[in-house]
């Protein structure tokens, strides 16, 4: 499954905030290391040879005056909260996958905005206005091919994103290890599939998917996935579940940070506890504080990224103490009481957490050989939504039921309805028509004309026997070209209620065709074409 995302990208982020953060000089090559190697690098220091992954002298060899910078995530997010209120000024919803990188979902944004290309024009506009910063927008089909396609400042078209990806190298993979712990994986996995000679994203797409997951596991299934232009969501699961939440009143209220955030510490514990008590996982966090002027901020973390993660009690206190000092930086707060009387410090009355997307932990699965699964989650929630505006009756869905012809073993029920089916699909149906069922059924049966290779209808008498050997079939409607029949079989003859006066009396004839196609035709006095094969 594959959703328009919108992706917003400040480069090299890392190394922008401790810039900032530890005031260096803007025209120093400067990067940020981990104590082992660089993890992000600056447009000027790339200039000077060095790279991300190297080591620190191995750097400073390449660049003697590399300033370096130590890595500081909490930093990272703190700082990189402007640029996210900033981009709400222009679109609602967005999503946090880590600092630097923000995720919106492309559909309703873009046709409120007239376009795509506009939407992305207006967010960098906003960035820089505000913060200064330089911001790069892309949009496409899954989470890989709009995050590159964000670093080249690209839309691409939909449907194109496996195009997209397919000459990209492997190591592209790594752009979308947005979740905590992701990137060595990754880098594992990229340097695996090298040795064995899979050297762009188009390779590892085209593998069976059988194949991947059996070599690879969950990690190589969800590569594949990304590779494919599609989106990484959760593994399977069954049934949506209600959101947790969890809240505390501040009394008296905290004006300063780390007061809040030890509540928020003890708010953190209770929902991994809850999630824990109803052995569930969620797909978003979201952090809601209101202040005593009456304002509510408001800010959903993405935690299933990648599809691979979960939640504890101390990154959910992390994900806290970064949005409160990410609303401290960008005015919303107040760190320190101490301040004068026409400043007006604002202060916190209440903090609350709520666990969304949130669907039983027992029905995780790494995809065997089916599709991921995390947006049928999804499209349950939203079924939901929409059956409770508009009725119980307004949303339908298919079941099977008992019944002879194609129409008649689909039953349509409101959504959720768990009620057995009108007619039980286990009994025998005498003259039921055999399998395999059509691939399609047609809405409304359509007309058309069997001939014999001389020319001749092919017709059925009372004994449904066939007047000649089924050569061609035409559409008798629009008067499409004859097809040759190649093979058929039938016609199985079914008659309903025989002993009233409206008995129904039809057969059913499947043909294969020369063109490779394969039909589903009934006589009721005349040839209709019910479906078609695969």
């Amino acid at each position: 499954m594959s959703t328009r995302t919108t992706v917003v990208w400040v480069p090299d982020w890392p190394v922008v905030a401790a810039v900032r953060g530890d005031e260096v000089a803007p025209h120093l090559p400067a990067a940020v290391h981990d104590g082992r190697r660089l993890v992000a690098v600056s447009a000027l220091a790339r200039t000077q040879g060095v790279r991300r992954g190297m080591r620190r002298r191995q750097a400073q060899g390449c660049c003697p005056e590399l300033v370096l910078l130590a890595a500081d995530e909490g930093r990272d997010v703190r700082l990189f909260e402007p640029v996210a209120t900033a981009v709400e000024t222009v679109v609602a919803g967005i999503e946090v996958a880590r600092a630097g990188l923000l995720l919106l979902p492309a559909g309703g944004a873009s046709r409120y905005h007239g376009s795509e290309e506009v939407l992305a024009e207006r967010i960098v506009t906003a960035v820089a206005q505000r913060t200064g910063h330089e911001a790069h927008v892309g949009t496409a089909d899954g989470l890989l091919a709009a995050i590159l396609a964000a670093r080249e400042d690209a839309t691409v078209p939909p449907g194109a994103s496996r195009d997209y990806l397919a000459p990209r190298g492997m190591s592209e993979l790594a752009h979308a290890a947005v979740q905590d712990g992701l990137d060595a994986q990754v880098r594992d996995l990229v340097d695996l599939l090298g040795r064995l000679g899979l050297r762009v994203l188009g390779d590892l797409a085209a593998l069976p998917d059988g194949d991947v997951q059996a070599r690879f596991g969950t990690l190589g299934a969800w590569a594949q996935l990304l590779a494919r232009g599609h989106d990484a969501r959760p593994p399977a699961r069954r049934r949506p579940e209600t959101d947790l939440e969890v809240s505390c009143e501040l009394d008296p209220p905290a004006h300063r940070v780390d007061i809040a955030t030890f509540m928020g510490r003890r708010l953190a514990e209770e929902l991994h506890a809850l999630l824990m008590e109803h052995s569930v996982t969620c797909g978003r966090l979201q952090i809601t504080a209101r202040t005593d002027e009456g304002e509510d901020l408001v800010r959903v973390w993405r935690t299933d990224t990648g599809g691979l993660g979960g939640l504890t009690a101390a990154r959910i206190t992390d994900r806290i103490r970064w949005q409160l000092e990410g609303w401290l930086t960008s005015g919303a707060l107040t760190r320190a009481p101490q301040e004068p009387e026409d400043a007006h410090p604002v202060a916190l009355v209440s903090l609350a957490l709520a666990a969304q997307d949130v669907a039983p932990a027992g029905a995780e699965q790494g995809r065997l050989w089916g599709g991921a699964s995390g947006g049928d989650l999804r499209a349950h929630r939203a079924l939901d939504r929409v059956q409770g505006l508009i009725g119980g009756d307004g949303v339908l869905t298919a079941a099977l039921q008992g019944g002879r012809d194609v129409r008649d073993q689909v039953s349509l029920r409101p959504w959720g309805d768990q009620t057995a089916a009108p007619r039980p699909a286990d009994r025998p149906w005498p003259g039921r028509l055999p399998e395999p069922a059509p691939a399609t059924v047609l809405p409304e049966p359509e007309p058309v004309e069997v001939r014999t290779a001389a020319g001749e209808p092919v017709r059925l008498d009372e004994r449904f026997v066939m007047s000649g050997n089924p050569a061609t079939v035409r559409g008798s409607r629009d008067g499409t070209a004859e097809r040759a029949v190649v093979g058929w079989a039938g016609p199985w003859p079914l008659v309903e209620r025989w002993w009233a006066p409206g008995a129904r009396r039809r057969a059913h004839l499947q043909v294969s065709l020369a063109d490779g196609g394969a039909l589903l035709l009934s006589w009721q006095g005349r040839w209709m074409c019910e479906g078609a094969y695969d």
